[in-house]
């Protein structure tokens, strides 16, 4: 099993916020209850509709800058993928 995992939140405002952690029901409580990112100052964390593992914190560090990178479609198309 990783220790880390890359993972995107579905936002109140229809936008998406990509991060890091090594325990996703815990960072998205914390972003929940205004403990998390400053992205979250007014918008609300919806719901967490993706995740993909990494090896370590490099690989996800590298794997969420690539993901922050892409463009609304592309993101889109990348939550539609088979994981």
């Amino acid at each position: 099993m990783s220790d880390w995992t890359v993972y995107i939140i579905h936002c109140s405002d229809d936008s998406y916020y990509t991060g890091i952690t090594t325990d996703v029901e815990r960072r998205f409580e914390q972003h929940r209850n205004g403990k998390g990112a400053k992205y979250f100052f007014g918008r609300d964390p919806v719901e967490v509709v993706y995740t993909e593992c990494c090896e370590n914190r490099s690989l996800a560090s590298r794997r969420e800058a690539e993901i922050k990178r892409l463009d609304r479609a592309q993101k889109i198309r990348l939550l539609s993928s088979p994981s």
